[in-house]
C-alpha cells in the first residue's frame, strides 16, 4: 500500500472511514439485490460458470464467459454460492484491492473514472494491478493474466529481457500446471475455449466504451513497453503496457493503472517519487 502519513490526521482518518462507508454500502446494496446495483455484469459471466455450460454464450455476448476453464475451476468454491453472496464477495475484493494498493487514496481515486466502473462491472482489472505488483517480485501471479484475457501475459517478458530466467520459469511453471490439471478435470471445456478464442479474435467489440483500435495495432505497443520498462528498471510502465495489450481496451481496462502509484514510488528515487512513497 502507498504509505499515506499526511500532516493532518483528521483528513486521513475522514479518507479512511469514508471509504470503508462506501464499500459497505455499497456491498449491502448488492447482498439486498437493491436495483441497478444488483448487476455486476462481469461477475455475473463468472458465476454463471457453476450454473450452466461455461461457454453457453458466444463471444461478443453481453455477459459472456470468455477465460480459459481454469480460471472458472479455482473460482467453484465461490462461484457455487448464491448470486447476492458471490457478486457481494467479489466486490468486498475489489474494494480491498484497491485500498492494499493506495491506501487512504483509495478514496479520491474513485474519481477517476475507470475504477467505479471497474468495482461496479466487477472485471478482473483490480486483480491485474495487484498480481502486477506482486508478480514483478514472485513472478507467479501472472498465471492469472495468462488463464483469462492471455495478451497481457506478455509481461513476462519482463523477466526475459532482464535475464531473469528462474522468475520466467516460474510464471510459465505456474501457468502451465495449472493449465494442464484444469484440462485434466475438463477436456472438453478447454476445445471450448479454443472455439471462443477463435470467434472472439474475429468478433469485434460493438458495445460499450473501448479504444478502437486493433489489438495487432496495439499489441506490438504493449510488447514495446515491457521492454522498455525492463531495460530502464522501470516497473510503472507495465501497467501501461498491459492496458495497451488487452484484447479490447475498454474504459474500466484503465483500472488496472492503479498499480502505478506503488510500483513508481517503490522503483523511482527521485524526489518527487519519494514524496509519494512518504506521503
Amino acid at each position: 500500500m502507498v504509505r499515506t502519513r499526511g500532516r493532518n490526521p483528521l483528513l486521513l482518518r475522514l479518507a479512511r472511514d469514508g471509504y470503508v462507508a462506501l464499500a459497505a454500502a455499497f456491498m449491502s446494496l448488492r447482498l439486498l439485490q437493491v436495483r441497478p446495483w444488483d448487476q455486476s455484469v462481469d461477475a455475473y459471466a463468472y458465476w454463471s460458470t457453476a450454473h450452466g455450460p461455461m461457454y453457453a454464450q458466444g463471444a461478443g455476448a453481453m455477459g459472456a464467459y470468455v477465460y480459459s476453464p481454469a480460471f472458472a475451476q479455482i473460482l467453484t468454491p465461490v462461484t457455487i454460492l448464491p448470486w447476492p453472496v458471490f457478486v457481494t464477495i467479489w466486490t468486498g475484493l475489489n474494494f480491498a484491492l484497491l485500498w492494499w494498493l493506495l491506501g487512504r487514496w483509495s478514496l479520491p481515486a474513485m474519481l477517476f473514472l475507470p475504477i467505479p466502473f471497474e468495482i461496479v462491472s466487477g472485471n478482473v482489472h483490480l486483480l491485474y494491478a495487484a498480481a502486477i505488483v506482486l508478480g514483478l517480485r514472485t513472478a507467479a501471479p501472472w498465471a492469472l493474466m495468462l488463464l483469462t484475457k492471455l495478451t497481457p501475459g506478455v509481461g513476462v517478458l519482463w523477466f526475459a529481457v532482464r535475464r531473469e530466467w528462474h522468475p520466467l520459469s516460474v510464471a510459465v511453471g505456474v501457468t502451465a500446471l495449472l493449465a494442464a490439471v484444469s484440462y485434466l478435470l475438463d477436456p472438453s471445456a478447454w476445445w471450448g475455449w479454443l472455439d471462443i478464442l477463435q470467434t472472439s479474435s474475429s468478433t469485434p467489440a460493438t458495445v460499450g466504451w473501448f479504444l478502437p483500435v486493433p489489438l495487432l495495432v496495439r499489441l506490438p505497443i504493449g510488447i514495446v513497453l515491457v521492454v522498455a520498462g525492463a531495460a530502464l528498471n522501470r516497473r510503472w510502465l507495465v501497467p501501461f503496457a498491459l492496458v495497451i495489450a488487452m484484447p479490447v481496451v475498454w474504459l474500466n481496462s484503465l483500472a488496472v493503472l492503479a498499480a502505478v502509484p506503488r510500483l513508481w514510488a517503490a522503483e523511482d528515487r527521485t524526489p518527487a517519487a519519494v514524496a509519494v512513497a512518504r506521503s
